[in-house]
């Protein structure tokens, strides 16, 4: 399907190819604008609505569909009732009201970890575009309440980590992202670190329980969404691909080769891949990756960790149900789910274009064996994710994953903010402009349209203001502000479908909210088309 790069109805427009989740197939940290979730970081709420308000109207263009994907569901709206309304209030049409409706959720098997909305990031892990913007995605999230995940490999690249013999004596770069996030965390929300093949061979469980305790999340890691391979970055300096080298990784090419490095050093070789590796390469079996996965569990739970996760990604029906059954026999907190359609750092590109299982039918397929396996114990908190990044795909998303699915996990999207309020910031504030990593010389027209100063440009700098105090904000990064301001308006949205729904809590989200488009569609997901919803009532009520 073909997705409209401009929505005149918002002001909107995107540079290039359109993604399902709005965003371009090619975010760049530079760009000057102008789509959806990018001007939600300044204007927030306000871009829930059409604009030019008193002087326009407005219709919605996008009523029908052929594809099956998360635009060919519709979300239903109710006449009648409320469900789920905070306590101390009533069923009067005084409180049922949308700014009433709970987005708080909560994850976890014995220990509860709670969250103001029902999101989280994808793992930034170490891709240099992570390192840089890590405060105002770190901070963002402790200030709105949302889970963030540092991802894998952040200790193996950092050249200033200390690794002897498997066990890690310094790493300055996971203590930075950690203790920035532990800075401003109030109670909601969760700082997750990611583990691979390489970071469990270097120690980063044994050191992160030695250093924060119980105040972080682990993460056991199967696959992403984007790519069936390890992680990777790209590198374009000769000696830090042989450190990486030496460190233990697989490089491409051969940084040690003679005639790389004669290559190179021409320019015909101008930059390195550091690849992670596949894990479980020595199984043959179902019951041995479950036996490894469990003696893994036991031995994160042994060293002292109380909440464990589980990312898996965009694999077939057997890889689905082995995450959920494991997960579920080995009690764990979260199981993230990952989809393709989900964005990256770097990946194969053609990879990207052609592998694994599209989001919509994972996700239908982990509600339905997490159906059966309800029946005969409790069932792993899940995560959904892969390209998602509007509140209506949000709500779409909880619904097909209901009662199971308690978060929705948003990569790129969540990163938009940090770039746009850095590359501001650099302009207001000069100074900071390298610290930053801002891209702009002077603001551009699609930002002084809006204002010339951080309180006139985002929506969300006083309620930051008022949160945090006066004082404490000259230590807030832009691209925080940018971060709370589109997940308000991220926030305000959902609770507006939620209302029309007429359910006041999360928890009360359910597949009757959502219907197909088209028969494709209620073929894979199990999703009833719209007419034959409530239709035997509506033909019993006739009669």
């Amino acid at each position: 399907m073909e997705y409209s790069k401009t929505n005149d109805a918002l002001g909107v427009v995107n540079r290039g190819n359109v993604c399902e989740s709005g965003l371009c197939t090619l975010c760049r940290a530079d760009c000057q604008g102008k789509c959806e979730t990018w001007l939600s970081s300044m204007i927030g709420r306000k871009l829930l609505y059409p604009r030019d308000f008193g002087t326009v109207t407005a219709g919605s263009k996008n009523v029908s569909s052929t594809d099956v994907s998360y635009s060919s569901l519709r979300i239903q709206g109710y006449n009648y009732g409320a469900y789920g309304l905070p306590k101390g209030l009533s069923n009067s049409a005084d409180d049922c009201i949308f700014p009433n409706v709970s987005l708080e959720t909560e994850f976890g098997n014995e220990v509860k970890t709670k969250s103001r909305v029902p999101l989280m990031t994808g793992a930034l892990g170490s891709t240099f575009i992570a390192a840089k913007y890590w405060d105002s995605f770190a901070i963002g999230a402790a200030l709105v309440g949302y889970p963030i995940v540092i991802g894998e490999n952040v200790v193996g690249v950092d050249k200033e980590a200390v690794i002897e013999k498997g066990v890690i004596k310094k790493a300055p770069e996971l203590d930075r992202r950690i203790e920035k996030f532990l800075k401003y965390y109030d109670g909601y929300g969760a700082i997750i670190v990611q583990m691979n093949v390489e970071d469990t061979r270097n120690g980063v469980a044994e050191y992160v329980i030695g250093k924060f305790g119980d105040k972080v999340v682990i993460e056991l890691k199967w696959g992403q969404g984007a790519k069936d391979i390890g992680g990777e970055i790209q590198v374009a300096n000769l000696e830090y691909a042989q450190f990486l080298k030496n460190r233990g990784y697989v490089v491409d090419p051969d940084p040690m080769s003679s005639e790389v490095q004669a290559a190179f050093k021409s320019g015909a070789i101008k930059s390195f891949a550091r690849h992670s590796r596949l894990g479980y390469t020595n199984l043959d079996s179902v019951e041995e990756v479950r036996a490894d996965f469990m003696n893994a569990v036991a031995g994160l739970r042994k060293m002292g960790y109380k909440r464990i996760s589980l990312k898996t990604g965009a694999y077939g029906m057997k890889a689905l149900a082995m995450a959920i059954k494991f997960a579920s026999d080995a009690k764990l907190d979260l199981l993230t789910i990952d989809g393709a359609g989900g964005g990256t750092g770097m990946s194969p590109w053609n990879m990207m274009e052609s592998w694994g299982v599209p989001n919509i039918l994972l996700h239908a397929k982990a509600y339905e064996y997490a159906t059966i396996l309800s029946k005969k114990q409790k069932v792993v908190d899940l995560a959904f994710a892969g390209g998602l990044a509007k509140e209506d795909q949000i709500f779409k998303a909880l619904a097909i994953g209901a009662p199971f699915t308690k978060l929705i996990c948003m990569g790129r999207s969540l990163m938009v903010p940090a770039f746009l309020g850095s590359n501001i910031e650099g302009v207001i504030k000069p100074a900071n402009k390298m610290l930053l990593n801002g891209n702009w010389n002077e603001l551009p027209k699609s930002v002084t349209d809006i204002g010339n100063s951080p309180e006139s440009i985002f929506a969300g700098y006083y309620d930051i203001e008022k949160k945090i105090g006066k004082d404490e904000m000259k230590n807030i990064p832009f691209g925080a502000v940018a971060a709370w301001t589109l997940a308000d308006k991220l926030a305000a949205g959902l609770q507006q479908l939620m209302a029309g729904a007429r359910k006041f809590n999360v928890n009360e989200i359910s597949r009757d909210d959502i219907f197909s488009m088209n028969r494709e569609t209620e073929k894979e997901t199990n999703v009833p088309y719209i007419t034959d919803v409530d239709d035997d009532e509506a033909k019993k009520l006739l009669k």
